[in-house]
This record gives C-alpha cells, sequence and structure tokens, in this order.
C-alpha cells in the first residue's frame, strides 16, 4: 500500500492501524504525519498556515503541551461537523461556496470563538481554576487571543504550583 491510498482510506472514513513490518510497532502517527506532509507540499493544498505551524512547533515542551492535543481534536470534530451548516450558511449570505472562494472569514472566527466557550465549559468540569479561560470576556470586556492564551498560560502555572505545593505537604 501507498501513502496515496491511505490517504484515499482516510478519505473515505476508514480508520486504520500501521504496524512496522519488522519490529511490529504501531507507527500510525508517523505515517499519517508523512500523509499530512506530501499533502502540504502539493500546491493549493496546504492546510496548515506557516504561522499555525511554528505555534504548533513552540508548544512543544511547553506547559500547554498536555491540552493542545484535546483542544484541537475537540476544535477539528466540531469544525467537521459543523462544515455543512456554515457552508449553506455562506452560500445564503455570499450566493456560492464562500469557503471554497474563502469569502467567511468571520464565520471561521465566530466558530472558534464558539470552539474555545465549548472547552473552557468542558475544561471546568476538571478544574474550578478556569472559570475565565477562553470565553473571550474578562471582567465585562472583550479580550483579544493573545490575552485568552496568555490568560490561560497564567491559570495553568497558578494550578501547576499548587500542585507542586500540595505534593511538597504530602
Amino acid at each position: 500500500m501507498t501513502l496515496a491510498d491511505l490517504a484515499k482510506m482516510i478519505k473515505s472514513g476508514e480508520d486504520f492501524v500501521v504496524y512496522d513490518a519488522k519490529t511490529n510497532e504501531d507507527i500510525t502517527r508517523s505515517v499519517l504525519t508523512q500523509i499530512i506532509f506530501e499533502q502540504e507540499g502539493i500546491e493549493g493544498q496546504s492546510l496548515l498556515p506557516t504561522t499555525f505551524l511554528r505555534q504548533l512547533i513552540r508548544f512543544y515542551g511547553d506547559s500547554m503541551q498536555a491540552l493542545l492535543p484535546s483542544y484541537l481534536e475537540f476544535s477539528i470534530d466540531r469544525f467537521s461537523g459543523e462544515k455543512q451548516a456554515m457552508r449553506e450558511a455562506a452560500n445564503r449570505m455570499f450566493g456560492t461556496d464562500a469557503f471554497s472562494a474563502g469569502a467567511s472569514f468571520a464565520a471561521l472566527q465566530e466558530l472558534t470563538q464558539k470552539n474555545l466557550n465549548a472547552f473552557n465549559q468542558a475544561l471546568s468540569v476538571f478544574t474550578p481554576f478556569s472559570a475565565s479561560l477562553a470565553g473571550g470576556e474578562a471582567g465585562g470586556k472583550k479580550t483579544n487571543a493573545s490575552e485568552d492564551i496568555e490568560e490561560l498560560r497564567k491559570q495553568l502555572s497558578d494550578i501547576q504550583r499548587k500542585l507542586e505545593s500540595l505534593a511538597g505537604k504530602e
């Protein structure tokens, strides 16, 4: 099987696991990453902006690294579930497939904010410190994404210090 064959399987909704023939090691993540790498190299196929890739790399080794995979998975699941509704709304607004034309960035921003809010609600179940992690409002005023991320970092750092303090008392 080629990577192109595996990509077709994925696009048709099939899930699979790939094992190394010699070591029997699960190499699925590496193979999926290679498929993405090849797709990104095709002119006009790129989904991942350079700024996103740089930010993603910065998360490796960061205290937020543990949260990011769950957030990204949650966001892409929400996006996938709402993609048809977003396409229909764009068609009503612009009379064409606006997403293929790149005309409705505001709709994507709105979805991103909804995802951040929903993820914040889900996270609040696990920690009482997440009351305003990503809601977009703090003290009644609007904040931007950079401020939200900085607030997340501060709150996570506070939580980490409290956990370390509690661990030291035991």
